[in-house]
């Protein structure tokens, strides 16, 4: 079966092989949050996209995976819950903006700004500061097979994420715009932090109604 990005909650992960990089993802928790395991196909070093909740289940999908990094895209807490436990399992260094670090249930190992660069094993990925749904949220981009970003609640299918001021959602839609339409191709693949998978070219046509509506 190829990978689809449709997951559900207690259901199995959606796995996607690429060259260099192979892409775990799995949906857990009442809120239905997305978590992906990202595992460099050279070394076998992993790193995961939002520790969010049942540590058993990313524990699952972590299996024999050397798991080095857990990076947080933002500080609410429903991202964030089974950090402690994955964390003390694993012994992975956490990674999150220096803005939302305060937020997280343990201690920060490193804090990235936007222009930074993460790695998991031979892959890079490239963290890309939105500010807007929280002040320090972050997305990650991979460019190896392919156009790859991991949004957490800044894009979804259908818009940006929740915000809680007009100034915000303008930062947000600005930030979205400006760093991820602006700057990357529209058959990049969208992973969100809840929810089905999306390609920027299928938004793109849409930016416009986003501002216009405000939210």
């Amino acid at each position: 079966m190829s990978y689809t990005g449709d997951v559900e909650v207690g259901g199995p992960a959606d796995v996607r092989e690429l060259p260099g990089l192979t892409i775990s993802k799995v949906a857990v928790s009442e809120m239905a949050n997305n978590a992906y395991l990202l595992r460099c196909t050279a070394t076998g070093e992993a790193l995961l996209v939002d520790a969010a909740a049942e540590p058993d289940t990313l524990r699952a999908i972590v299996g024999d995976a050397d798991l080095r990094t857990v990076v947080t895209t933002h500080g609410h807490w429903d991202h964030h819950r089974a950090l402690p436990d994955v964390v003390a399992a694993t012994g992975a260094r956490t990674v999150a903006h220096a803005a939302d670090a305060g937020d997280l249930p343990v201690p920060v190992d490193r804090t990235v700004a936007h222009g930074d660069t993460v790695e998991v094993g031979q892959q890079v990925l490239e963290v890309v500061h939105l500010r807007g749904h929280t002040p320090g949220s972050i997305a990650l981009v991979w460019r190896g097979s392919g156009t790859h970003v991991f949004t957490g609640d800044s894009l979804f299918p259908g818009g940006v994420g929740k915000t809680r001021s007009p100034e915000a959602f303008a930062s947000l839609v600005d930030d979205v715009e400006q760093r991820l339409f602006g700057a990357l191709p529209d058959d990049t693949w969208v992973y969100p932090g809840h929810g089905k998978d999306t390609t920027l070219g299928a938004e793109r046509p849409s930016l416009p109604e986003w501002r216009a509506r405000g939210w």
